[in-house]
């Protein structure tokens, strides 16, 4: 195998042409990453892990933590999973998976030890601006080594002429996280449990619109992690925040996503469209209707990522896009906006951390480098 060289070349001279290349959420899709269920375990109970759930799931996983997913989570969840995949295939887009991990396996550094979580959402893990990778810093330390079982992938995209960036590894101590922390009130202004002490963030509290992403500060995402993102990217690019009014934030693909060239999805629990950024002040903002009532069983299994998982959709091109089947209301709403949606089912992979936007990275989509805002 050629190796690369930093001009675009490999060892022997010759040009290679990078296997990664995306710049939106809506370019047409050649090539994704799907995540694994094999070897998931039940997260760490460290407080920045138990902040995100209500406080009966945070007990719960106190004595769950460490131990695998049992079969009646799992064995649904991959009947959907592999049926996403057949989905994706016959649109004739390429899928390539991660290798199969044990997440049991505990690992430490000098301040801490844990065991892992499992790799069913890279898009959380790793970021994808043009033809570059970025594994991205994460503040939950059962997710630390979480890309390892990516580095297979990004061997191979980076020998082929991708580029492929690490950011600062975290420590994760005791000082990148506010002691005693309790989420906000009904009511109460927004605070968060991670500090300022050095750059942390999940890929997934951002999404691109080419030159501009946009992203929620969030129990993962620091302001040092989103200026860390801001100054690696440089002038080229424009970053603006999303003011976001959930009481324990955390992605932002349940509440703004860019589905096309001026449309943007919005949550309108947690988005107030009347303090969105100005540069989207010629978009259409779409409202996502309230999600459908489902299981309660279900959606106790889900509280982690909340119920607004109708909104973590796929966009496979700026018309065609992959929606949850049970969301009938979202597919009714998305075709009334002129898109066309394709129903599938995935509502059985929530308690492993989302839906179709979380368990995906779409690494090459069809495009070239863009603005599309004001």
């Amino acid at each position: 195998m050629k190796a690369a060289a930093s001009d675009g070349t490999d060892t022997a001279g010759e040009h290679l042409v990078s296997p990664v290349n995306s710049h939106t959420e809506w370019d047409p899709l050649e090539e994704v990453v799907v995540g694994r269920l094999e070897g998931a375990t039940f997260p760490s109970s460290h407080p920045v892990v138990t902040s995100n759930v209500p406080p009966w799931a945070a007990r719960l996983q106190g004595f769950a933590s460490g131990f695998k997913y049992p079969s009646v989570l799992v064995e649904p969840a991959q009947r959907e999973l592999d049926e996403f995949i057949t989905l994706l295939e016959s649109l004739g887009i390429t899928v390539t998976r991660p290798d199969v991990v044990d997440h049991k396996e505990r690992f430490s550094t000098p301040h801490w030890s844990s065991h892992g979580f499992c790799t069913a959402c890279p898009r959380d893990s790793m970021l994808v601006i043009g033809d570059e990778i970025i594994e991205t810093p994460m503040a939950w330390p059962c997710r630390y080594f979480e890309t390892h079982a990516y580095r297979t992938i990004l061997k191979d995209y980076f020998r082929r002429g991708a580029r492929w960036t690490a950011a600062p590894r975290p420590e994760l101590t005791d000082a990148l996280f506010e002691k005693d922390f309790s989420p906000p009130e009904e009511g109460e202004p927004p605070r968060y449990i991670t500090t300022e002490f050095e750059p942390v963030f999940d890929a997934a509290d951002f999404v691109r619109a080419g030159r501009d992403l946009f992203v929620t500060r969030s129990s993962v995402t620091n302001r040092t992690g989103i200026e860390w993102l801001r100054r690696h990217l440089g002038p080229g690019y424009r970053i603006h925040e999303i003011e976001s009014r959930c009481r324990t934030p955390m992605h932002i693909d349940t509440t703004f996503m860019p589905l096309a060239p001026g449309k943007v999805l919005v949550n309108p629990e947690y988005v107030d469209t009347d303090r969105l950024p100005d540069v989207l002040r010629s978009w259409d903002v779409l409202v996502a209707p309230e999600p459908n009532p489902i299981d309660e069983n279900v959606l106790k299994l889900t509280s982690m990522c909340g119920k607004w998982l109708s909104m973590n959709v796929l966009m496979i091109n700026e018309r065609q896009v992959i929606a949850e089947r049970h969301h009938t209301d979202m597919l009714r709403a998305l075709e009334s906006w002129g898109f066309e949606p394709i129903p599938c089912d995935l509502l059985h992979y929530a308690p492993f951390g989302g839906s179709f936007h979380c368990a995906t990275l779409d690494v090459r989509r069809r495009g070239t480098l863009e603005s599309y805002v004001d």
